[in-house]
């Protein structure tokens, strides 16, 4: 089975077209998804959206909607599934927009497949390009995708929505520890220059 089998693909707005070139003539005022939002674990890692002021009003489709899966069309080709909080997101060209139809298979469990070291090099395989390596929507529909019964797709997401949550959790702490060490650091080394201010003066 191809990813073509279960799924539309289509890529985002091409930002060009519809950019407008004098402010006070833009028609509508988007929340543009980018390349910095999507961390290359296939999360969130930044909440703040740029804003793309279009020469008109778009349609529908350029827009993310719960459910859908957009990967990067160019490396690392990082995937990640569209929940509700981040719909009605615009979509750019450098993102191909995935919806799954086959209700035989999970859009998160899609979005951590194509996330999997297989999936890159089959991509890194059929990319084209030579300074900026890429894919296009043909490379993506003939993705070969494995997909287990439905059980065994929903408890693999319920060990990684875990598994997420930990390496969060652990980052929380390493981000402490590091402030706190700083801290400490800080502290040490001012006394140690005010000691040694206070011995020259003695000298």
């Amino acid at each position: 089975m191809q990813l073509g089998d279960i799924a539309n693909i289509k890529t985002g707005l091409v930002l060009s077209r519809k950019k407008v070139e004098i402010e006070y003539e833009a028609k509508a005022t988007y929340k543009l998804l980018s390349l910095k939002n999507i961390g290359e674990d296939g999360t969130f890692i930044n909440e703040s959206f740029e804003e793309f002021a279009s020469n008109d009003i778009l349609d529908d489709h350029y827009f993310t909607q719960e459910g859908d899966v957009l990967i990067r069309l160019s490396q690392p080709y990082t995937a990640v599934y569209i929940d509700k909080k981040h719909s009605g997101l615009l979509v750019p060209s450098y993102f191909a927009m995935i919806k799954v139809y086959d209700t035989g298979i999970l859009p998160q469990y899609l979005a951590w497949y194509l996330n999997t070291k297989n999936v890159k090099f089959e991509l890194e395989r059929s990319q084209f390009g030579t300074r900026i390596p890429s894919t296009n929507q043909h490379a993506l529909k003939s993705i070969p995708i494995k997909v287990p019964p439905l059980s065994r797709q929903k408890a693999l997401m319920e060990l990684y929505m875990l598994h997420q949550k930990e390496k969060r959790l652990y980052q929380q702490l390493i981000e402490e520890k590091e402030k706190l060490f700083q801290g400490i650091a800080q502290q040490l080394i001012g006394g140690y220059q005010h000691d040694g201010k206070s011995d020259a003066r003695k000298n």
